[in-house]
């Protein structure tokens, strides 16, 4: 028997145990259960990580397949700064922290913030500079970089390493954490500057709205001018979708599954890459300057020239400061595309001020030109202050009279006028292909009326609708697809630059068909009206007393008609000298229009350049094969170009494959500490980030505490 103190002992040990056994049944439920998620992030696995690639872009061709803009296989080292972050911690216990100084409404005030370009230097560098692998950077985009995305966007650290660069940070991926590397697509443009306005160039991608569903996340670059913006949708491919799987301490061990990225669609164009090496190897010689080549039976652009121009491949991913300065930096306005923007018509207007005519009955219209038009007590002289006698239309034409279509164009009525002139899309865009397309202005009209609500339409403003002056205001293009519809026969075809779209992946092909927005047989307009225009345009070219006559090619017969406008550019007052052209007179396969900046006129300035081209074309219709070759960028100048003249015993020298290059003339110089203005509405590419001084730091390691 046991005493009761005995038992009372047991009693109090029983208890004891019993709630102590409970204590540790409620702890363990507490740690196994309900915090289970917790401490099971605490215990060092393996984990998967999904990482999102772009796809890949499609090339743009031309209409016979050569490869316009590309894809070449680049070597990208990225670093997920949160890996590395984390890696530092651990490493070393504690987050690295740098003091800054911010003003904060007027006043200093310091701050401490995380110093990832710091830890990155110390923990990673280090390794990097002992393999010959390190690279300077921006330690600013670095920080602003982590502090936007963290881990989630990859920081590109170097590009277009090589492929024994590559293998080496594939053995160092192992040790280091936060290092990843990746074969990515390149876009490069393999004949530099040609067709540059055109095409444009891409810009990198916006890290805006990112899927929650990723760890990493590799946007696709997007086009920024040309085609590569207005086809962007086509152009980009599917993307490529990664699982990793990572170790405790953020090292790669292995790839789980892939799903790689596939092609966008192929764009070809309706430009031939010939032609257009011709068109902007003639166009260099002048400063400023726009050149259209169209089909005028389909509305297809076979050459579309810009000067000066630009190589996209200096803005591929990024561009650099000093590169960009070298486009900013010139006043001539380099990545403007003067084809679609607008410029003073001058006498080219007397083409669809011609047509109005005919359509309102002023088929037979006669005029004695006196050497002006007089409105009140203002004179508008001719450019031949004798006058020219009576003209008929051809040969107003021919001569390229302003007291004859100053009278036309009042005796029509200028609502008429507008009505036209619209009808041949002067006064909007004609919706081609790419960005940025200037509409024009047609006075009278009711977006002239918004614009300048103040200003009324007079007989003097009417008269000057005839001869492509006062507010009038067109485009290359424009006057093309105009030009176009008189040759054909009456087909206003909307201008256009894509011929097909293939996609490999879905194995379609969508092709473009001409779309013919006006006839003018329907509107009024008779075949022998347009007949007579065209006479008037090949007497123009061919006849003593035209205009355009240093536009004709030797024993060919053309259409053409000079335009002169006087105009002021950057506070010098010059000229717009025009030339706008056909060829053959009979069954037309060619429009040729130029348009030039400070020149003379356009018999002596722009009218040489369209005979250099049409002959050439024409040349290549024979079987002579014309050159093509990779571009440099040319910069045009500003100087007053009073004439052109052609070497008339070899004016072709390097149009075909026997002769040179001829991708360099002469340049200007501009101020680098000017501030240049430069036309509003253009292209913003993506800047590459400054190496800056804790950047360029040498690595060196220091020793664990």
């Amino acid at each position: 028997m046991h005493s009761p103190r005995y038992r009372y002992r047991l009693y109090l040990l029983t208890l004891l145990i019993l709630v102590g056994t409970g204590t540790l049944l409620v702890q363990l439920y507490h740690v196994q259960i309900e915090q289970q998620a917790y401490y099971r992030e605490k215990v060092p696995s393996n984990s998967t990580v999904k990482v999102r690639e772009p796809g890949i872009r499609g090339e743009i061709k031309d209409r016979n397949g050569i490869t316009l803009a590309g894809n070449t296989q680049s070597f990208i080292v990225y670093f997920n700064l949160a890996e590395i972050h984390r890696a530092y911690v651990k490493k070393f216990g504690k987050t690295l922290k740098r003091t800054y100084i911010v003003s904060r409404k007027g006043a200093k005030k310091k701050i401490e913030r995380t110093d990832i370009a710091g830890m990155v230097n110390q923990l990673i560098r280090p390794t990097l500079a002992r393999y010959g692998l390190d690279a300077k950077y921006s330690a600013k985009a670095m920080e602003a970089h982590y502090n936007t995305h963290g881990g989630l966007v990859p920081f590109v650290f170097r590009k277009n390493i090589s492929y024994k660069e590559f293998a080496l940070f594939a053995e160092l991926n192992l040790d280091l954490p936060g290092i990843d590397i990746a074969a990515a697509p390149k876009r490069v443009y393999p004949y530099g500057a040609l067709a540059s306005h055109i095409i444009g160039f891409i810009k990198q991608w916006k890290k805006g709205d990112i899927p929650k569903n990723y760890r990493h996340y590799i946007g696709d670059p997007y086009g920024e001018d040309g085609v590569e913006r207005t086809m962007n949708d086509e152009l980009t491919g599917r993307e490529g979708i990664k699982e990793i799987l990572k170790n405790e301490k953020g090292k790669t061990i292995r790839t789980i599954d892939y799903q790689p990225p596939a092609k966008g669609s192929d764009i070809y164009l309706t430009i031939d890459a010939r032609i257009q090496y011709l068109t902007e190897t003639v166009l260099k010689r002048a400063g400023k300057a726009a050149a259209i080549v169209m089909d005028p039976n389909t509305g297809e652009i076979l050459a579309m020239a810009s000067v000066p121009n630009f190589d996209p491949n200096d803005f591929i991913p990024s561009i650099s400061t000093k590169r960009y300065a070298f486009y900013r930096e010139n006043k001539a306005a380099p990545l403007m595309n003067r084809a679609i923007s607008n410029f003073a018509p001058g006498s080219t207007f007397k083409l669809p001020a011609a047509i109005a005519g005919c359509k309102y009955g002023l088929y037979r219209e006669t005029n004695n030109c006196i050497g002006y038009t007089s409105y009140g007590k203002t004179k508008i002289h001719c450019w031949k202050h004798s006058g020219h006698g009576v003209l008929a239309l051809s040969e107003a034409i021919q001569r390229s009279c302003n007291p004859f279509f100053m009278h036309y164009t009042n005796k029509i009525g200028y609502k008429k006028v507008v009505e036209v002139y619209q009808m041949l899309g002067l006064g909007s865009q004609t919706g081609i292909e790419l960005p940025r397309e200037n509409a024009g202005v047609v006075p009278g009209s009711q977006r002239w009326k918004t614009r300048f609500p103040n200003e009324r339409m007079t007989d003097a403003l009417t008269g000057m609708m005839g001869i492509g002056q006062g507010y009038c205001q067109a485009t290359p293009l424009q006057l093309a697809a105009v030009v176009s519809t008189i040759a054909n026969g009456g087909k206003y075809y909307q201008p256009h630059l894509i011929k097909k779209i293939t996609n490999s992946l879905t194995n379609t092909t969508k092709i473009t068909t001409p779309t013919v927005k006006v006839n003018l047989l329907k509107e009024g307009v008779l075949p022998k009206h347009l007949a007579t225009i065209r006479y008037g345009m090949r007497l123009a070219a061919t006849a003593i007393g035209g205009t355009a006559r240093r536009a004709c090619p030797e024993d060919v017969i053309i259409g053409a008609k000079t335009g002169t406008a006087q105009t002021t550019d950057m506070g010098v007052k010059t000229h717009v000298a025009w030339t706008v052209a056909f060829a053959p007179f009979k069954n037309p396969r060619y429009v040729v229009v130029v348009a030039v900046k400070r020149g003379g006129s356009g018999g002596k300035v722009a009218g040489p350049l369209v005979k250099l081209i049409l002959t050439a074309l024409l040349e290549k219709d024979k079987g002579q094969r014309l050159h093509l070759a990779k571009t440099k960028p040319y910069r045009g100048h500003l100087e007053l170009i009073p004439e052109i003249v052609v070497d008339e015993e070899n004016p072709l020298t390097e149009l075909f494959d026997d002769g040179e290059t001829g991708d360099e003339a002469a340049s200007i110089k501009t101020s680098s500490d000017k501030k240049i203005n430069q036309p509003r509405n253009q292209p913003t590419p993506s800047i590459t980030p400054e190496v800056d001084e804790r950047g360029s730091v040498i690595p060196k390691a220091i020793p664990v505490p």
